[in-house]
């Protein structure tokens, strides 16, 4: 049998299945009307614009088991698409359990490439391949894209492979074969972007491969070219449903479209005002257009929300109203009662934690008038990775259970690991695990042999691989490049090593003591203040080792976020008195954590709790730059600014019970205060849905200007206002500078560009963490030579200074 006459044969059995009565329907029993009539609108395009914690996955497995029951299709007939495995497994269980049997047959549900897999397999021979191909993984893609790179003899340093790849996978994003790829579109490599990307295609049908991403670029060009087969599987197709529609790209948007064009019973379920997803493709605009793309569309609002209170339902709608592209909803509940927002101002992002960290003990012990809540009702959803690291210390140290999801803990992440890999070799120059860990990180060209070698000349003469790295370049047994540049980290290791110490000022008597006793001993130097604090050093170790570099040159989208968590690595150190003394904490705190079963609070980045919900939720780092994230909106204008209102609105309903939004007046920057504005989403949140801890006019009428600071209650307004930290002078600064803050508008960033030559002159007073206050006297470069009142001159990197009327104390 033909696969074509398979399908004929299945025509035959749902025909006579459509002349059957239909059967008991008591899944409709559940159902409000909203998603009653989302189920029974059978015929034609709908669009079921679901909010959140309205049902749409009730709704969505109601209306498949609703067509098999009546007889309009046959599992088989049926395609319905989800973008993970978990959500494509959970739709067909939920199915069988609403029918009351195991559902058969139900061939096309999954995700899209899964679906597109099936499918290609069918007519590899039609874009070149075999039915047998294989599916690259990113590291033989990347492996792949190397090899043409270097072919054509490009700089791979200037043009990585992840960067190429990154180009790549944004076109077939966008359904761009080589052909139709423009100049415009041609990206950071110019014209020859294209030509690679023609080659790397030609490459993979030689290796009779794909990637993921060619998976839907090669169906819609088969169903673009071959008219037959698309009509074919449009007749066998006879209803499509598309879960989270608002996150589809251009590629999966054209497919859905092409299967559509005939008979347009597609049902596609989204909710316009979750689509976070931008910076990897998915396109807002897909369920925008919807009516346009299927006029005469059924579109059904569900808006009666079943998973939060009131106050939280409101404060989420008064923000994201906000946003201009939107079709327009307003979430409901007629459960009564609840806990409004609470909003908080802290002086820094470590008393942000520690305050979080009270309360968090406090709803454990249900000592706040409420109930007891469970370590596992509660989560903590941060805009930026970086921002976990001081909850991690902080819940570390107080022995408060928590997991991370969505990516390794703190201390666990690879660039972290790396920078304290650095930090314990300058602090202990034998710790041959560290050595291991960085010797080719970033890359020196010192491959598997010339490690071989330092570990031949380190056993041979018993000791440390750097002695051993010491010694190989000496005797010039690694040469070349890689000899150079292992000669240029063994000397930096040296020169950091020494700047932990400070010059030498004496040798110790008592060293001198010991020698008039006969003892063969040298005297012990006594070194003075080191010139640098650890701070800088630890900077200084970064940048020089070209750690920072190599990261500042990665294309890939996770490179930012690794370049801002190295930044809140040397910000942690900030409250030790050196290098040594923050290893020993990270391990202490690390080896305390043992991992033990049972509740954890959830840490996780606001992206990666879409879907997700708990009782109680904690939105920390409201902060206009970090929230709205200042990248989003220096990239992308005012579509980066939607996207990171859309983003506070799912951070809000993933609340049930209590929400808690905060944010921090200050934030430490490389050991220099800048004062922070509370986020422009914190003036959107309805003031009668909204308890304030702290009265607005600490933070300069940041939220809620217009409401006279009276109408607080009275006992915490006093309690703020004898706090000393909030009559300091960088928040009264704040309280100035936001008087002139334009709401909901990009604007400049708030925190220093670290990276920026000095933007001092002469004569300046100026403030440094470790030598006090001082004035400019020479400027070279970001380099300032400083007459400090205490220290005398020194010679600083400019970024380690801050102007002396700009200190917050």
């Amino acid at each position: 049998m033909s696969q074509f006459d398979e399908y004929d044969a299945f025509e035959g059995a749902s025909l006579s299945a459509r002349a059957m009565a239909a059967r008991p329907m008591p899944y409709l029993d559940g159902l409000n009307p909203a998603q009653r009539q989302a189920v029974e609108t059978l015929d034609g395009p709908v669009l079921m614009l679901a909010g959140a914690g309205t049902g749409k996955t009730k709704a969505l497995t109601a209306r498949i088991a609703h067509l098999m029951t009546t007889g309009r299709a046959q599992p088989n007939e049926i395609l319905a698409v989800t973008f993970t495995n978990k959500a494509a497994r959970e739709m067909k269980d939920r199915v069988g359990h609403l029918l009351g049997r195991t559902v058969e047959g139900m061939r096309w549900l999954g995700t899209f490439h899964s679906v597109c897999v099936k499918l290609l397999r069918r007519h590899a021979e039609l874009v070149g391949l075999k039915s047998n191909f294989t599916i690259l993984d990113t590291d033989d893609q990347l492996r792949l894209l190397k090899q043409l790179i270097q072919v054509n003899k490009i700089d791979e340093k200037r043009w990585p492979p992840r960067l190429l790849a990154g180009i790549i996978d944004d076109w077939k994003n966008r359904a761009l074969t080589p052909a139709q790829v423009s100049t415009a579109d041609a990206g950071a490599f110019n014209h020859r972007g294209i030509e690679l990307y023609d080659q790397y295609q030609r490459r993979l049908i030689e290796l009779n491969a794909t990637d993921f991403g060619d998976l839907l670029l090669h169906m819609v060009t088969i169903f673009q070219k071959h008219s037959d087969i698309l009509d074919q599987y449009r007749r066998w197709f006879r209803y499509i449903l598309v879960d989270e529609y608002q996150d589809t790209n251009v590629a999966q948007y054209l497919w859905l479209r092409l299967l559509a064009g005939g008979h347009k019973n597609i049902c596609c379920v989204g909710d316009d005002d979750q689509s976070i997803y931008g910076w990897r493709g998915a396109e807002v605009g897909n369920i925008l257009r919807f009516e346009q793309d299927f006029p005469g569309a059924a579109v059904i609002r569900l808006e009666q929300n079943y998973r939060s209170t009131a106050h939280i339902l409101a404060a989420a709608s008064n923000v994201i109203k906000g946003n201009e592209g939107r079709l327009g909803k307003t979430l409901w509940t007629d459960a009564e009662g609840g806990e409004k927002l609470r909003l908080i101002g802290h002086w820094d992002g470590e008393q942000e934690a520690i305050w979080i960290g009270e309360d968090i003990e406090s709803l454990q012990r249900g000592t706040r008038g409420l109930r007891p809540y469970g370590l596992d009702e509660i989560a903590i959803l941060v805009r930026a990775s970086h921002q976990m690291r001081a909850f991690e210390d902080r819940f570390l140290t107080i022995g408060l259970p928590y997991r991370v999801i969505g990516g390794p803990r703190f201390y666990e992440r690879m660039e972290i690991r790396d920078a304290m890999a650095y930090f314990r070799l300058v602090t202990s120059p034998s710790d041959d695990l560290a050595f291991e860990r960085i010797v080719n990180t970033p890359k020196r060209g010192l491959g598997d042999k010339a490690q071989q070698t330092i570990q031949t000349i380190a056993r041979a003469n018993g000791t440390s691989l750097l002695e051993g790295a010491r010694s190989a370049v000496q005797d010039g047994a690694i040469k070349g490049k890689g000899g150079a540049a292992l000669r240029q980290l063994v000397d930096g290791l040296a020169r950091w090593s020494d700047m932990t110490r400070g010059p030498v000022i004496a040798y110790d008597e008592a060293d001198e003591a010991v020698l008039d006793d006969g003892l063969d001993l040298p005297p012990q130097p006594r070194f003075g203040e080191p010139e640098v604090s650890h701070v800088e050093l630890a900077q200084i170790i970064l940048d020089e080792s070209g750690y920072t570099a190599m990261w500042q040159n990665d294309k890939t989208p996770e490179a930012p976020g690794r370049l801002e968590n190295l930044k809140e690595l040397v910000k942690a150190l900030e409250g030790f008195e050196n290098l040594q003394g923050f290893l020993e904490h990270v391990s202490l705190i690390m080896d305390n954590d043992r991992g033990e079963d049972g509740e954890k609070v959830s840490i996780m980045t606001l992206h990666a709790a879409k879907g997700l919900e708990f009782p109680v939720v904690y939105l920390p780092g409201w902060e206009d730059g970090l929230f709205p994230s200042q990248r989003s909106m220096d990239e992308t204008g005012l579509k980066g600014l939607e996207e990171e209102r859309r983003l506070a609105y799912v951070g809000i309903t993933r609340a049930e019970e209590i929400c808690t939004i905060s944010f921090a007046g200050n934030r430490r920057v490389f050991g220099q205060w800048q004062s922070q504005l509370p986020s422009r989403f914190i003036d959107e949140l309805p003031e009668d849905h909204v308890e304030v801890l702290t009265p607005p006019g600490l933070y300069g009428g940041g939220y809620g200007a217009a409401r006279p600071a009276a109408s607080f209650d009275s006992r915490v307004e006093q309690q703020a206002a004898s706090a000393d930290v909030y009559n300091s002078p960088g928040w009264k600064r704040m309280q100035d500078r936001a008087g002139s803050r334009r709401v909901s508008q990009p604007r400049g960033q708030t925190i220093i560009d670290v990276t920026a030559t000095s933007s001092h002159t002469l004569g300046d007073r100026v403030f440094h963490q470790k030598f006090g206050y001082g004035t400019v006297e020479g400027i070279e470069g970001d380099k300032l030579e400083i007459a400090f009142e205490k220290a005398g001159i020194k010679k600083v990197v400019a970024r380690f200074v801050t102007g002396a009327e700009d200190i917050p104390f």
